[in-house]
């Protein structure tokens, strides 16, 4: 593709961060807090990107080119000030710029806070697609909801996570429009009134004695690289229909002034409110069909602008694609819009529908295929529930047809059964696509979790493996390597990955290896200086780095890893000769606020650290961090220090992972089980260049199928691992509370609550995960054999790009032409 650097004028860029700090805050550039400091930079960045997101979208309105809406519920930006300047290409200048202003560029994107609007790999991979369809020239709104706090902002007090807002716009946010004029109203509850046309005889549904809030978007901008691409975020907020009811108030009754105000407040407060009990659920449910509405609502009008009115062929220049089950209500909503308010019969809102929607499946796991309950979901959206129960009475109506008499069938498959509105199933009825992350991932959903409605539509499956942008993950997150590579072999790999590979040449190189050694040695100074300012624990740069950095949760077995550290500190403590490489076990993930036993391994790795890093008679061949926080922008600085990227979840659970492909991309070698993207890096790298372990996906599979395994038998056979379980209830890691990891302790060895014992296979896979460590420390000791490996893992990443998975969706799924912007 051609790099198109604009011109760019320091003098003047100087001038505009001097007249922003004077116009924002009345003040000179040395009288400013650093947080102003970033205001008025940022604000400067924005200036260079305006002119060019303007051009962008007056080139749709002229080509009126085929947009993809890509519906998600998270977006996990990172900071976006560096991104910016580098997808840009300005990045050098604007810091040269800055010197002369007496300003540190790290400084100022210090200042930037996450933007809190995703959590995990699910919202982060978006943001990559995101900046892979504008660096490769696609039309695309990211469609998402602007959460006030996002998830939550953790701190680890005496070890436990507590949960605080994350409040990312206190200081307001320099890269957002408010796009008031795109205002939507969206409604809840009420009832459904039937009203016949006099004229034409036709049925019309009217919501009746409903609430509503008004959605406002936000647009942030998101630039391709070295192109005049800017496509946006964008992010909804939302208002009350009556900001203040003055009536009300005159009358004594101040919580009735204000209710409308508070409706629309707690529908964007945080992402994924505690859906454990009703009121969350229902809170969950409204935010899905808040930001969908908003969305879907706009996507229609600007089509209709476009086109004389006429949706008829709306699927010719429209798609949604659903991030996930969470905006299914798409496939309603679209429905209700053409018919409703379009005036079309259910057959031609059908058709248009389900070749207008597509859906990503995310996951395995049962309990996120999103179910909600009947009279919730009536009660909340009586006209899209009415709408919900007719697909399916006609889909229904099509299983009899194709399994006559098969009751079984219509149980698995129908998308309302036993009380429950089965979100999955709605998507997949109505979807023209259904894709999963990663081939196995694909393969479980066809033949096990998805497995009738791939034989009765196997036309709608395909795979897209997932990918990551180099952009960040590489050229900002690491620019010593960044640097060092592009020295090697040209920068072309920043727009074309797979180039990554002509690094091959110099992996037997002495010199190369010492000095992408080197390299990694420095980002493990620069992440060790991290952990000493906000951990106050001294970690050693030639340890070795082994990390395990994602969302908490029991399949992705960070258990597992604490459990083997307590087992090698027993060793040490047995046998202090033993030898061992010093190693530095790093941790960082959030837990969802309502997860007890996440967030109670949360506390056992701060305890065992705290035993740990105070025993001076192990001489440091342990150390164990937990960093608070983690989010993308410390994740950037983690990727690019990590000699061993922990990737153990138990195998067909993990969909596919994209944490994998950063560790690769910034030289680390995966330590994994044969799941999800894990399967793809060793086909790419060669086993020889992974340590994998474990029972495979199929053997775990059997054994579910079988009803689990007995692993009390581990327990009575294996004292090693029986001391490390006894050390969960006998008080060495919880003096004041013994029974404080009792939990942990039964959810391994206990049937209980329904529950088979130990159902993600962590005492199954310990010994063969205790064999892969030591694997680890023995090749790590071949000093030349590691550097060649992890110089491997660089060279082979180019296929887990972002950009590759786009160029697929859009030529499988999606059929989006180029747009070349010219200035």
């Amino acid at each position: 593709m051609a790099i198109h650097k604009a011109k760019f004028d320091k003098e003047e860029f100087k001038k505009a961060v001097v007249g922003n700090c004077k116009s924002l805050y009345r003040k000179t550039l040395d009288e400013a807090s650093q947080q102003q400091r970033f205001q008025s930079v940022a604000y400067a960045v924005k200036d260079l990107i305006m002119d060019k997101w303007i051009a962008t979208h007056k080139q749709y309105d002229k080509e009126d080119p085929k947009v993809v809406y890509y519906m998600s519920m998270e977006f996990l930006m990172g900071r976006a000030l560096g991104n910016n300047m580098i997808n840009l290409m300005q990045y050098k200048e604007i810091k040269k710029a800055l010197e002369e202003l007496d300003l540190d560029i790290n400084e100022i994107e210090d200042q930037e806070p996450d933007p809190a609007l995703g959590n995990g790999g699910l919202g982060r991979l978006a943001a990559c697609f995101l900046d892979s369809l504008a660096t490769l020239e696609y039309p695309s709104y990211g469609c998402g909801i602007r959460y006030r706090y996002g998830m939550f902002k953790q701190e680890i007090k005496d070890g436990y996570q507590i949960e605080t807002p994350d409040d990312w716009l206190r200081d307001g946010y320099p890269f957002e429009i408010k796009r008031a004029e795109y205002r939507y109203e969206v409604k809840f509850g009420g009832y459904v009134k039937v009203v016949k046309d006099e004229k034409t005889g036709r049925d019309n549904f009217v919501q009746e004695d409903y609430r509503s809030v008004i959605a406002v978007p936000y647009d942030l901008p998101i630039l391709g690289y070295g192109n005049n691409t800017v496509n946006s975020l964008r992010i909804w907020d939302a208002e009350p229909v009556v900001k203040f009811n003055l009536n009300s108030f005159d009358k004594g009754d101040y919580q009735k002034a204000i209710e409308e105000e508070n409706l629309a407040k707690n529908l964007v407060e945080v992402l994924y409110p505690n859906d454990n009990h009703y009121a969350g659920k229902e809170l969950r449910l409204k935010q899905q069909y808040f930001f969908v509405s908003a969305s879907v609502q706009r996507a229609v009008d600007r089509y209709k602008n476009m086109h004389n009115g006429d949706v008829s062929k709306l699927y010719e220049k429209v798609t949604f694609q659903l991030n996930d089950t969470h905006p299914t209500v798409t496939v309603a909503e679209l429905m209700r819009i053409l018919m409703d308010e379009n005036g079309l019969d259910w057959d031609q809102a059908w058709d248009i529908t389900s070749k207008t929607v597509a859906y990503t499946n995310h996951t395995i796991m049962a309990e996120a295929l999103e179910k909600w309950p009947i009279e919730l979901f009536s009660r909340l959206l009586p006209r899209i529930y009415q709408i919900v129960e007719e697909i399916n009475r006609r889909f229904v109506e099509k299983i009899k047809a194709k399994y006559p008499g098969d009751q079984e069938k219509i149980r698995k498959m129908a998308i309302i059964y036993d009380g429950q509105v089965k979100m999955a199933h709605l998507a997949i009825c109505a979807g023209y696509s259904v894709n999963g992350v990663a081939k196995l991932h694909t393969e479980i959903l066809k033949k096990q979790e998805l497995k009738d409605f791939y034989e009765m539509m196997p036309e709608k499956f395909n795979n897209k493996t997932n990918g990551i942008t180099q952009r960040r993950f590489l050229l900002h997150g690491n620019p010593l390597l960044a640097e060092w590579i592009t020295d090697k072999i040209g920068d072309g790999w920043i727009t074309d990955l797979k180039q990554i590979d002509k690094l091959s040449l110099y992996v037997d190189d002495k010199k190369a290896q010492q000095e992408f050694m080197n390299i990694k040695y420095k980002n493990k100074v620069r992440l060790a200086e991290y952990i000493k300012k906000y951990n106050g624990i001294d970690v050693d740069p030639n340890s070795i780095f082994d990390v395990q950095v994602k969302r908490l949760h029991e399949y992705k077995r960070q258990l597992l890893n604490i459990l083997h550290v307590m087992y090698l500190y027993n060793k040490i403590k047995t046998d202090p000769t033993f030898d061992m490489e010093p190693r530095t076990f790093i941790f960082g993930a959030k837990a969802a606020a309502g997860y007890r036993i996440a967030k109670q391994t949360i506390k056992l790795i701060n305890n065992v650290a705290n035993v740990i890093n105070n025993d001076a008679s192990i001489s440091g061949k342990i150390k164990v961090v937990f960093i608070e926080n983690y989010r993308v922008s410390n994740g950037e600085m983690i990727f690019a220090a990590a000699d061993v990227s922990e990737q153990i979840s138990t195998a067909s659970k993990e969909a596919s992972g994209t944490g994998n492909m950063k560790f690769m991309l910034n030289g680390a070698i995966t330590l994994g089980t044969m799941d999800g993207a894990n399967v793809e890096i060793v086909q790419e790298v060669g086993e020889e260049n992974a340590v994998i372990f474990g029972l495979s996906s199929d053997e775990v599979i059997k054994y579910e199928n079988e009803g689990g395994y007995d692993p009390m038998e581990i327990f009575n056979e294996d004292q090693d691992v029986r001391e490390v379980l006894m050390e969960l209830i006998n008080g060495k890691y919880s003096d004041n509370d013994p029974e404080e990891f009792r939990d942990i302790y039964n959810s391994l060895l206990n049937f209980q609550d329904g529950r088979r014992a130990d159902i993600y296979f962590i005492l199954k896979d310990f010994k063969s995960y205790a064999k892969a460590q030591e694997e680890i420390d023995k090749r790590y000791k071949d000093k030349a054999g590691w550097a060649k490996s992890v110089m491997l893992n660089t060279a082979k990443s180019g296929k887990f790009s972002s950009d590759r998975t786009i160029e697929e969706y859009v030529k499988d799924i999606w059929k989006l032409e180029k747009v070349h912007v010219e200035m």
